[in-house]
Order: structure tokens, then sequence, then C-alpha cells
């Protein structure tokens, strides 16, 4: 998976959630790790949508074992890694598989704990989760140094992502919120759509949105799509893929650990219990 480091290291870790699906959150997470890996970052991609997994579909990626195999004890986490290139890596889930949609707590901490040794050669990790406000949202996104919401112009998208945003500062207390205005026609809508998601969370929750990013509608993302290739490496100078690579550079100038990180001791103590 690239390089090692001599001293102790983690990576940056990004969770990518939406209130609803069809809002393009895989597609966002997968050319995001995609654009880091140009930069010569080593990304770690973790399909973490776990009954409805689609990020090998949108990556092209021929997938025979899965998280579903590691739990069964068919094999070890590290055997199932997938390289997309030298630079990202992917970890596949399941799709259709109504029990990984519903892993129960030491099943969850089994896939958390696992990633650990995968660490040390990865700067940033990039979660996709399940859309909507299930369990594996929160104990995912619990993971996360950054927490992105990805958001469309229709009530439903606004309407669902206020849950999403809710539920994790009430549930895990986050107060920072990085929204990205996806299948937008121009930077004026984005910011519009951001300043409506913000009138909604500014009345009813003590939080803090930050405006990251507008991708813009472009014709090129279905044409990728179609042809299971990444629109960076499909279409790199399509206007969406312009965007996803301003957004990168972006990320790439923060520090490596910006917002909160509560990690392992904190998942098995207070989200999941079972820390003896």
């Amino acid at each position: 998976m690239g390089k090692t480091h001599d001293v102790p290291h983690s990576p940056k870790i990004i969770s990518v959630t939406g209130g609803k699906g069809g809002v393009g959150k895989s597609f966002f997470s997968a050319n995001l790790a995609i654009a880091l890996g140009q930069k010569n970052r080593d990304v770690l991609l973790l399909d973490a949508d776990l009954g409805m997994a689609n990020l090998d579909i949108i990556l092209g990626l021929d997938v025979k074992s899965n998280l579903s195999h590691v739990l069964a004890g068919d094999c070890d986490l590290l055997d199932i890694v997938k390289p997309y290139n030298k630079r990202v890596n992917v970890i596949p889930a399941a799709s259709g598989n109504a029990h990984m949609a519903n892993l129960n707590k030491m099943e969850h901490m089994g896939i958390l704990v696992a990633f650990e040794q995968l660490y040390q050669q990865t700067d940033v990790m990039i979660i996709d989760t399940a859309a909507g406000i299930s369990d594996s949202v929160v104990r995912f996104s619990s993971t996360a140094h950054e927490i992105f919401v990805i958001v469309c112009n229709e009530p439903t998208s606004i309407t669902d992502s206020y849950a999403v945003i809710k539920h994790l500062s009430q549930i895990e207390k986050r107060n920072d919120f990085h929204i990205i205005c996806n299948m937008v026609n121009d930077e004026h809508e984005g910011i519009n759509l951001f300043k409506k998601l913000q009138r909604v969370t500014d009345s009813f929750l003590d939080i803090n949105l930050i405006y990251e990013t507008s991708i813009y509608y472009d014709e090129f993302v279905k044409r990728s799509i179609k042809r299971r290739k990444p629109l960076l490496d499909a279409y790199p100078k399509a206007r969406a893929s312009k965007k996803l690579i301003d957004l990168s550079d972006q990320i790439d100038r923060r520090p490596a650990h910006a917002g909160i990180f509560k990690g392992t001791d904190y998942i098995l103590d207070n989200v999941f219990g079972i820390n003896d």
C-alpha cells in the first residue's frame, strides 16, 4: 500500500454521508480518493454502505471477496484490500447482504479494530457510509476527524441532511459538519442551497456548518458511471472534476488531525459500551 512510516502514524479520517440515497455520496467518495491520490497521498477507501455497496462498480473493480467474507472467517482484512491504483486502495463491502446491513456491536467493533493495522500505511481514510441515520452511520462517523454531508437542491435531500446532522450532533456531540452541495448548476445555486440548510440548523441546532464546495451538474458524470470509470480518470477536464481537484487541494492543506477524533477507546466505551 505504498510507503511506511518510522514513527507512530494515523491517517486523517473523513466520513462521507448523506440524508438519502441518490445524492452522489459514493461518486464523491471515490473521486475525492483519486484526487488525493494524485497528490501523492496514500488513500484507503472504505465502502461502509454495508448492505448496498457500490464503490466497486463506480471504480470498475472486479471484486471477489469483501467484508462479509472477513466476518465469516473466510479471510483476513488484508486479503480483501483491492488496489485501484498505486495510491488508492479499496475495502469493498457486500451488496444485497441483509446481515451486513444489520451488524451487531461486536461485529462493527471487529471491523473498526481491524483497520488499525492498515493505518500505518495510510495518509487519508475515506469512509463512504450508508445513507440515513442508521447505527452504522453513527458508528463509522464517530471515528472521523471530519464529517462530510452531501446535499442536493431538493426538499427531501435538505430535510434528510438536517436529520443526519441533528442525529450526529445529539448522539455523538459533533459540532462541525462539512457541506458538499452536489449536482448544482453553478456556484450561486450551491451557496443558496447551503444557506437553506444553514437557516434550518441555525434555528434548531447549536452546530457549525462549513461550506466546502459545490459540485456542478455535469453530463460527463453520467458518462463516467456508464463506463464504470471514475470521473477524474475518464474526464479529468470536466467541470465537476475541477471542483473535486480544488477541494482535494483544500483538504490536503489542512492539518493532519483537524477536528475531533475519538478513537477506538471511545468507541468501545461510549458507543458500544463493551470496553472492560
